[in-house]
């Protein structure tokens, strides 16, 4: 892992594609900026783990007859994506 020490105002760039701006810093919590393009997908990881949650919970509803999993797995997502 890089690990980095940025200023507000200050980028990040990975790659040729992606920069990173730090945008304020509030005590524990940092608010970032993230420039990509529109085929690069980027999420926090709470949302990213939830998604990939939903979709083994889909391959397994679709090999099972029940949905349980499923419904839980989108029901995480949806309270995940209200914050």
């Amino acid at each position: 892992m890089l690990i980095l020490s940025r200023k507000i105002d200050e980028k990040i760039k990975i790659g040729n594609d992606i920069t990173i701006t730090l945008i304020d810093v509030h005590g524990d919590q940092v608010k970032i900026g993230v420039e990509a393009p529109k085929d690069v997908k980027v999420f926090r990881q709470e949302v990213f783990d939830a998604i990939q949650m939903e979709n083994k919970a889909a391959v397994v509803d679709s090999q099972e007859s029940g949905n349980e999993k499923a419904i839980s797995a989108v029901s995480a997502l949806s309270k995940l994506l209200k914050k």
